[in-house]
């Protein structure tokens, strides 16, 4: 089963890419989105069947072959599936599926095309190639493995961005795309050569046991001695940079809309942004011990929220809106993986997955309804024209911005999912992470209302006739929307407890062993005095006051609400994760009580997400309902402010100035300087100068009178003589 969960999506891309002019274009599409779907069924089945308790370590693994073998280095091409693993698989197969299905309504008569020019099996064999590139990522069992598959989502990205090749604008897009991240890679590749130098392989299980050890280390780099886990953590995390599209290395992902609405959905909504926090997370046992880089992922991610979702206040282009809602989301993410709270990370990257590709691909019908129109301000009106692409977007937008009842865990997907973080944040002491993201919160809360009310309610502006002609999607374009709406709606609710439960529940589902707090022992407190099954099923009332350890991830003793895992009896302890790294698919440090303390955060806390929500939504209804010429006018009287946010904060000109312009200069200076003057000088010099004076002396030489050659015989036989003379008699 795993042989073909993993390799379907490349049959499906051979036969769409190679297969399709034998058997026909339709029958190569089909074929691969067939494939698509039993990928994503197997999938299913792996989640929901999978138990950890069953292995060792909570982690299945199956050799396919043997692959580089050089010196110590003895790399196999592994299957290795736990739950971090489990449930990326289904998160790539089910988005990737249902944008195969969507992509048959909207790449139908594209207009880039000419008539009768061939591009659906093409397009068809990239999503799938992308597919199976992606589950070679998290299906890896080492290091190298996950580089290949890292490098080939690349590869696949820069095919599908670039797809619409006749648009400068989309092969400039592709390029940009391609480089940024081979920026993030350069650091990536520097953190796989540093772990295979310090622990002697690449392979995951070697190098987690190895993580105590490299806290311990110091290393040389850059004529600088650097604790090796902060090292190795910092420049694993600058290759997650730049896949996920993080402050500093994010330039890419807003232009990289220029691809077709499914590539958008598929590859920056779902999949390969997500490969970073997917890294990050599976990397835990060395974040664990390198608190310097964890603060720096902290930092970072929720600068990334905040300032992605400030520049999406302002873009009127709805594609490039939900794009920076993505950039925003991650930057989530990554807190809740800085502050040592990963399975919310992963439980953000899950319930995201659904909405933020329902949003695309309902905006990809919008585009769709109104002929390929992007420009939100020439909307409006669209509600009643197109009905089922608005109650999808309008779930969405409910999910994204986390509607739901307070202090509950009733509401939309990205209620429970985003409200974890931010409880997390809080709970692992760091204010700054907590606010940008309460503020981020607001933001993503009035953007999103934003695109709903300009594109669905108002009066229509734009082009009469495409108003006039707008239509809703066809069946096979809203089915995918359809399937999505569910995710969005009940995964936050489904699995809550098993993302972001108490300590028994999160343990029990990523296969990490749990020990009572108050047992005290040292055994207990590092995962040897309890069995992997008998540990997880311990159950004990949550206590009521909550006692963070000081070691960077927890605050101090934090006091709230009793947890509603069940009645706490006097001098009951709560639950607190054990073992060693590497057992389950995460490992979470036995002094890590982020969770029991977001749990027991102040209500105030809990509650701060959704007054946001309730503040953006509030403001978007003025601005865009009650009086549409107040946005005007703000703009106007904060222009400075308005074109700082609407041109990005100026990264794109800052870096056009600090780094493009002087490489394009320096690669003037060594084409006129060193290839045209030097290079090309020196060569044609000699072929014209030195050569031609030789060639011409050579030729007075040749005089054509015998007598003058026997001269230079004698004269060369003179000279002969004369040396062995004078060679001979010194020795």
């Amino acid at each position: 089963m795993e042989t073909t969960l993993l390799f379907a999506p490349l049959v499906g891309s051979v036969i769409c890419g190679f297969g399709h002019k034998i058997i026909g274009e339709k029958a190569a599409t089909v074929t691969a989105t067939a494939l698509l779907f039993l990928a994503a069924l197997l999938s299913w089945i792996t989640f929901l069947t999978f138990d950890p308790a069953l292995y060792e370590n909570g982690t299945y693994t199956k050799q396919i072959f043997t692959w580089i073998q050089s010196g110590s280095l003895d790399t196999s091409w592994q299957f290795r599936v736990d739950r971090l693993t489990a449930i990326m698989l289904i998160v790539i197969t089910t988005v990737s599926s249902l944008v195969h299905l969507y992509s048959f309504g909207y790449m139908d008569h594209d207009p880039q095309w000419k008539d009768g020019e061939s591009y659906k099996p093409r397009f068809f064999a990239y999503l799938s190639f992308f597919t199976f590139a992606m589950l070679m990522l998290v299906t890896s069992d080492n290091l190298v493995q996950m580089f290949f598959g890292w490098e080939g989502v690349g590869v696949a990205s820069y095919l599908l961005i670039g797809f619409y090749y006749r648009k400068p604008s989309a092969g400039a897009a592709a390029m940009k795309a391609f480089i940024v991240n081979r920026v993030g890679d350069f650091g990536f590749a520097l953190g796989i050569f540093g772990l295979f130098f310090l622990t002697d392989s690449i392979n995951f299980g070697d190098i987690f046991a190895a993580a105590p050890t490299l806290a311990e280390t110091t290393v040389s780099f850059l004529w600088t001695e650097w604790n090796a886990a902060n090292l190795l953590a910092f420049l694993l995390f600058v290759g997650a940079m730049g896949k996920s599209a993080q402050l500093l290395l994010h330039t890419w992902l807003p232009d990289a809309m220029e691809g077709p609405t499914p590539v958008s959905a598929l590859i920056h909504a779902a999949t390969m942004v997500t490969a970073g926090v997917f890294l990050v997370c599976r990397m835990s046992p060395l974040m664990e011990v390198a608190p310097e880089a964890t603060a720096f992922i902290t930092v970072i991610g929720a600068t990334t929220a905040f300032f992605a979702a400030t520049v999406g206040l302002v873009q009127t282009d709805i594609k490039r809106v939900i794009a920076y809602s993505t950039c925003s989301q991650l930057g989530y993410m990554f807190v809740a993986a800085g502050v040592g709270m990963y399975s919310a990370a992963m439980f953000h990257l899950f319930t995201h997955a659904f909405f933020k590709a329902m949003l695309f691909l309902g905006a990809g019908s919008v585009i769709h309804a109104m002929h390929h129109e992007q420009d939100m301000m020439n909307y409006g009106g669209l509600r009643k024209k197109i009905p089922y692409t608005f109650w999808a977007m309008m779930i969405g937008t409910l999910a994204i911005t986390g509607v739901g009842i307070p202090l509950t865990h009733i509401g939309f997907a990205g209620f429970l999912s985003k409200d974890a973080i931010i409880e997390s944040a809080y709970a692992g002491g760091s204010m700054y992470g907590f606010w940008a993201l309460v503020i981020a919160a607001a933001m993503t809360s009035f953007y999103s209302w934003r695109l709903i009310f300009l594109t669905f309610y108002g009066k229509p502006r734009g082009d009469k006739h495409t108003h006039d002609h707008a239509h809703e999607s066809p069946m096979v374009m809203l089915i995918p929307l359809g399937v999505l709406a569910l995710g969005a709606v009940f995964s936050g609710m489904l699995w809550y407890n098993s993302f972001f439960g108490h300590a028994d529940k999160v343990g029990a589902f990523y296969g990490i062993p749990v020990a009572e707090a108050g047992a005290h022992s040292e055994e207990a407190a590092h995962g040897e005095a309890s069995g992997h099954g008998e540990a997880q099923g311990e159950s004990t009332g949550a206590a009521t006051e909550t006692h963070a350890a000081d070691t960077g991830h927890g605050t101090e003793a934090t006091q709230g609400e009793a947890a509603d895992h069940g009645a706490a009896a006097e001098g009951e302890h709560h639950l607190v994760f054990a073992g060693h790294p590497g057992q389950g698919a995460l490992y979470i440090a036995p002094d890590n009580h982020v969770l029991e303390d977001a749990h027991a955060a102040p209500a105030w806390v809990k509650v701060s997400p959704f007054i946001a929500m309730l503040a953006g939504l509030g403001l978007a209804f003025l601005f865009y309902i009650v009086n549409p010429e107040l946005p005007k006018r703000l703009a106007a009287q904060q222009r400075p402010l308005y074109l700082f946010l609407k041109n990005k904060w100026y990264f794109d000109e800052l870096y056009n100035v600090v780094f493009v312009k002087p490489a394009l200069a320096i690669g003037k200076f060594f084409w006129k300087k060193g290839d045209g003057k030097t290079i090309d000088g020196f060569l044609n010099g000699i072929a014209m100068g030195i050569v031609p004076f030789f060639t011409r002396l050579a030729g007075r030489a040749q005089s054509g009178y015998i007598f003058t050659y026997a001269f230079y015989m004698v004269v060369g036989i003179a000279v002969l003589i004369t040396w062995m003379s004078i060679g001979g008699g010194s020795h």
